[in-house]
């Protein structure tokens, strides 16, 4: 009888391939309460990856990082109206505590616009405190009723930044400066994703945001994904918490403000972006492990060889796990280092100690090949940077082989249906043939100028709406 495989084939049912996945993987288990979900290490050492690269390039803004209390007054949100509209569906209420009726209920956040605007207006007085640049590490909760790991839970982590400047322009060259120079760069250059930089069209911005930034991936099924935003507030927060500067003529002023934000969703897209029928396959950047050393027997000569060679690969700056777990079969320590998509496994036995050589297997191209132990430490860099290449290049690919142009709706609808995203001309489409979309489940990810840069108008002539269904 044929083996039964470890994965669903994605081919076969896409979303239980990814739930396979993220369970056998180790990333993720369902928490207790619905919606909300177990970041298990492996995952989570993903995520310190991605903190650890994006907190760089965040700071490399001049911004500082703090943090904001969880609970913020019911009160708050009823300041700004399209925010609050915007976000009531998912609200979760603090109504007790300490055994007692609160006098004022508490919102869990759901974003910290508020409690945030709510500290900005005490802190800035004067010109010389602008632009304040704030960022925080945190968890936020929205009820979400159809949850899905990393997609869509009820509470998940993300970075949220937070600014205030004296002019608009100032405002607005800041929110883009994170959405191509922190976000796409991290996304192209470490997680390997080829991603659309668009501008949101007026339905589909965040609420209360004059104008958002977005970065769209597709993933393996052809479904577009969000993966991270960038929003001009303009001066909305700043009149509803009366946010004003002294200018350098002595003149009370509104500051200007922009937040953005990523998710732990990144993961998800890790898995749906670069996963195969054998599991995760990550970025060697990105990776925390990205080489491992497994002692196919538990031969001293062979325990004693693989300790060394991780050694010699640290040396070299790789990061290196010795699997010496010879107490458990190898071929399933293999299967288990496939599924989370380390970059390269080297196996070494007693026949390899003869020869001189380990066995380098190369998950993300595939494939095995005999190598020196004496050349390892000068290849595997190579190796790896080629592999992180390689996933870039098939990310590209896939968009641009399943992207059609087109010129009506039904053909954008058909593009979008069959699996694919489609590209037409926003003076075609229009708001009401944006809302024709929606009755096919089909969305405006974002806009985009005519030669795929970001336009600086909406209603800009030539913009071209990218359509997609979408998770």
């Amino acid at each position: 009888m044929a083996k039964a495989p470890v994965l669903t084939p994605r081919g076969d049912d896409f979303p239980r391939w990814y739930q396979d996945l993220i369970t056998k993987a180790e990333l993720a288990d369902n928490g207790p309460v619905r919606g909300t979900m177990v970041i298990r290490p492996y995952g989570y050492g993903l995520w310190e990856r991605m903190q650890a690269e994006m907190d760089a390039r965040i700071k490399a803004t001049g911004t500082q990082n703090a943090y904001f209390p969880l609970l913020i007054p019911q009160s708050y949100l009823t300041r700004e109206a399209d925010h609050v509209e915007g976000f009531a569906p998912e609200l979760a209420v603090v109504t007790h505590g300490g055994g007692k009726e609160l006098e004022e209920p508490a919102v869990v956040r759901p974003t910290s616009e508020m409690i945030i605007n709510a500290s900005f207006s005490k802190w800035v007085q004067s010109y010389r405190d602008l632009p304040l640049l704030i960022n925080q590490w945190a968890n936020v909760v929205r009820w979400e009723l159809r949850p899905r790991f990393f997609l869509r839970t009820t509470e998940f982590l993300w970075q949220e930044g937070h600014t205030a400047h004296a002019t608009y322009e100032e405002a607005r060259d800041f929110a883009a400066h994170i959405h191509r120079q922190v976000y796409e760069d991290f996304m192209v250059n470490v997680l390997a994703m080829d991603v659309v930089p668009g501008r949101k069209t007026a339905k589909e911005r965040f609420a209360g945001a004059v104008n958002t930034l977005t970065l769209e991936g597709m993933m393996g099924d052809g479904k577009a994904l969000q993966m991270a935003t960038s929003h001009e507030l303009g001066q909305n927060f700043a009149k509803a918490f009366q946010t004003q500067y002294l200018s350098k003529d002595g003149r009370q002023e509104l500051v200007w403000q922009t937040s953005w934000g990523s998710t732990t969703r990144m993961i998800g897209a890790l898995v749906m972006m670069h996963g195969d029928d054998a599991g995760l396959r990550v970025p060697p950047r990105l990776a925390q492990i990205q080489a491992v050393v497994l002692a196919i027997k538990g031969d001293e000569a062979v325990l004693a060889k693989v300790r060394e060679v991780g050694d010699r690969l640290r040396a070299a700056g790789v990061r290196v796990h010795v699997d010496d777990r010879t107490d458990i079969p190898f071929g399933r320590r293999a299967v288990d280092w496939e599924l989370k998509g380390v970059p390269v496994r080297i196996e070494i036995g007693p026949r390899d100690l003869e020869n001189g050589t380990a066995m380098l297997a190369r998950r993300i191209p595939g494939g095995k090949a005999p190598v020196s132990l004496d050349e390892l430490a000068e290849l595997l860099p190579k190796v790896l940077e080629e592999d992180q290449e390689l996933l870039l290049t098939q990310s590209r690919e896939r968009r641009a082989s399943r992207t059609a142009d087109v010129t009506t709706i039904e053909e954008a609808v058909e593009a979008a249906t069959a699996g694919g995203w489609a590209r037409i001309p926003w003076a075609v489409l229009g708001e009401e043939g944006e809302a024709a979309l929606a009755e096919h489940a089909v969305t405006v990810r974002c806009l985009v100028a005519e030669d795929g840069s970001v336009p600086d108008d909406g209603d800009a002539p030539g913009n071209v709406a990218v359509v997609a269904r979408a998770y």
